[in-house]
């Protein structure tokens, strides 16, 4: 199967279980890889027989942006849905990370990944 991966997708958001993160809304990262079938693109050099990534990274911020979700998972999930959304998509990974958690003593990065079929 062949596919797409659009990584460092940078977006200001509001997710999160505290309080507050739904208030001062903090930045995530978004990497994803898009399982489609890309033979006819391969020869054809025709943009409606590929993946517009730019519709895929607009709608990822877009989400990003305007759903509260007090985890990162529902957040996660959200993402992959709109994903398999997409015309000729038939899998989707989504690796979401939230650089800055408001852990106490903690200075690493928080990263949810799942990966959905399109029958799921």
């Amino acid at each position: 199967m062949d596919c797409i991966e659009l990584s460092q997708i940078r977006c200001y958001g509001y997710t999160g279980f505290l309080p507050e993160e739904q208030v001062l809304g903090q930045w995530f990262e978004v990497d994803l890889t898009l399982w489609l079938d890309l033979a006819s693109a391969t020869h054809s050099d025709a943009i409606e027989d590929t993946l517009d990534y730019r519709q895929a990274i607009a709608q990822v911020k877009d989400i990003i942006k305007t759903e509260k979700f007090a985890l990162v998972e529902r957040l996660a999930g959200a993402i992959a849905d709109a994903m398999l959304n997409l015309e000729k998509v038939e899998q989707v990974r989504v690796r979401l990370s939230k650089p800055a958690a408001p852990i106490p003593d903690f200075g690493g990065r928080i990263t949810i990944e799942i990966t959905r079929p399109l029958d799921s």
